[in-house]
């Protein structure tokens, strides 16, 4: 039997290039005080012999596993996909790999369990990606030790939490329908169980009683084009319907088709204003007025606090919420009169 060839190791590549193991190590843990002609010399080498550094061994000598957790929700809706792409762009520029584990259900049990294999194989630190109502601090107490953001809004202050202000949003969306003349503002959320459609939902109601408005019974969709059209098709055949607010861009394509195949004109007749701004919302007919929110920035921004909290563990984490951006398209318009 043919004996399988080890890979070469660093100092074989310490052999080729003239230098100590040493250097080589310092070369490709990008150490500053190293000379620019060893680090090209130590680098072509690495490359010539195709070396591969061993981050189990490296793990071991540092005590840290260069490795990011993310625990996301079982779902295919174009946030969860964008805000993954700023993670995993974030964190490979930081020289960091990322473990991703998709709950098995919205439900707190998953999510422990989610986090719980993920601090098992040693990750340095956890973005929660999965905005569900009271899970947040027993993620939290499961971590322990291991430093941990939030990409949830809505979650308790004791966690670091990067991400936008739904509240905001919601306000945005709010009183631009209700400046355009409409008497109230019906809103399709999203599921109940989300914090994010939760908060959305509470800040709808606020702003309609601080205005004075009556508050119209909410319908609950899941963030799917489908449960749009059916609920746009509910509030197509209500004439008194004249504006609604969509908790996401998605939902609000199936509100708009719903309604276009009930005669109902959009903006002419009902308004309508999404959340999030996905590129589609520009290209749906008529172009959504919706609010924007960066998905695939709030994603970099979490690696970045996260690799904070790595690097200094004994800071205070410090919340970041951005203000989201009202998008006015040919979705709204003012309210017509009666004749």
């Amino acid at each position: 039997m043919q004996e399988l060839q080890r890979g070469p190791a660093m100092r074989d590549v310490a052999a080729a290039a003239g230098v100590s193991a040493q250097t080589v190590s310092r070369v490709l843990s990008g150490h500053p005080h190293v000379q620019d002609s060893t680090r090209t010399a130590v680098l072509a080498k690495v490359a010539e012999l195709g070396y591969r550094r061993n981050n189990t061994a490296r793990a071991l000598v540092t005590g840290r596993s260069h490795t990011i957790g993310v625990v996301t929700l079982a779902t295919n809706n174009y946030s969860r996909s964008t805000l993954a792409l700023g993670i995993d762009l974030a964190a490979r520029d930081a020289g960091y790999a990322v473990n991703s584990m998709t709950a098995a259900g919205l439900n707190v049990p998953s999510l422990k369990d989610a986090a719980n294999r993920l601090v098992v194989q040693g990750v340095d630190g956890l973005i929660m990606a999965a905005p569900l109502l009271n899970a947040a601090d027993a993620i939290a107490e499961l971590a322990g030790p291991i430093p941990m953001v939030s990409t949830d809004a809505s979650s308790p202050t004791s966690t670091d939490i990067v991400g936008v202000n739904q509240v905001a949003a919601v306000r945005l969306a709010t009183e631009h329908l209700l400046q355009l003349g409409h008497q109230t503002v019906w809103q399709v959320s999203g599921p109940p169980e989300w914090s994010d459609a939760a908060s959305r939902l509470t800040a709808w109601r606020t702003v309609l009683e601080a205005s004075g408005r009556e508050v119209p019974p909410e319908l609950v969709g899941d963030w799917s084009p489908e449960s749009g059209y059916k609920n746009g098709l509910i509030l197509g055949r209500m004439p008194d319907v004249t504006a609604i607010l969509v908790a996401s861009d998605e939902m609000a394509f199936g509100v708009l088709r719903a309604l276009a195949e009930l005669g109902r004109r959009v903006p002419e007749d009902v308004s309508v204003v999404g959340i999030d701004d996905i590129d589609l919302a520009a290209y749906s007919t008529p172009p959504l007025t919706t609010v924007r929110q960066s998905f695939e920035d709030t994603g970099r921004r979490a690696v970045v606090h996260l690799l904070r909290q790595i690097e200094h563990p004994k800071a205070h984490p410090v919340p970041e919420l951005t203000l989201p951006q009202l998008i006015v398209r040919g979705s709204t318009a003012p309210r017509r009169q009666p004749v």
